[in-house]
């Protein structure tokens, strides 16, 4: 039986679906800026960003951009009615005070057991970006991961251990890929959702390890 992957937009979608009403939740550079796109506009969530918004709505229509108030990936964004903006050290005493529900983030790899390594891959040469990251990770009530599950090489980026440089350790709760949502715990790795017609044994084989059910 054949699958088919999840669109980023899809994707995006899916994570958006499991915030809760009330949240007060920051999107990370990447994939997870689409995550504001599809929040129902009958649930009220409070999205952050650590550049210092509260408030942030969905991208601005084709013309209407204001590169005055941007995302931390300098997206242009919106500001939801009762939305602010604040200094970028108040931004992050939220973040490390604890006052963040949810974080979604990217990653380069994510251990079985919620070891999260985000910032670098540790090659020779390439640009090392940390940003909020570490403060994210350990700062917010629950971290989730929004990511292809394999490289472009088709190497898992689901490991036993993390070969890159740390971000933060046993903090991620949740994976969102293309193929399926698992959740780490410290057992490892438990089956959420996937796609149809994908075999449970088949992601088993794609990503190299054990899927409880």
């Amino acid at each position: 039986m054949t699958y088919q992957k999840r669109s980023k937009d899809q994707l995006a979608a899916r994570v958006a679906q499991d915030i809760p009403e009330g949240a007060t939740v920051n999107l990370g550079i990447g994939m997870p800026t689409l995550v504001a796109n599809h929040i129902p506009a009958s649930r009220e969530v409070l999205l952050h960003s650590e550049n210092g918004i509260l408030g942030m709505g969905p991208a601005p229509a084709a013309g209407e951009e204001d590169y005055d108030l941007i995302n931390a990936g300098k997206q242009p964004v919106s500001l939801l009615k009762g939305g602010a903006f604040f200094h970028h050290a108040d931004s992050f005493a939220m973040m490390r005070g604890g006052h963040l529900d949810i974080c979604v983030l990217g990653a380069f790899q994510v251990s079985s057991t919620g070891d999260l390594a985000n910032w670098s891959t540790g090659e020779p040469g390439s640009i090392p970006a940390v940003g909020g990251a570490m403060d994210l990770a350990i700062g917010a009530k629950q971290t989730w991961v929004m990511m292809d599950l394999l490289t472009k090489k088709g190497e898992s980026k689901l490991v036993e251990k993390c070969s890159y440089p740390l971000t933060g350790i046993g903090c991620v709760k949740r994976i969102y890929s293309e193929l399926a949502t698992l959740a780490c715990t410290p057992q490892g790795l438990q089956l959420i959702d996937k796609v149809d017609g994908l075999e449970h044994a088949e992601l088993e084989k794609l990503i190299g390890l054990t899927i409880a059910i």
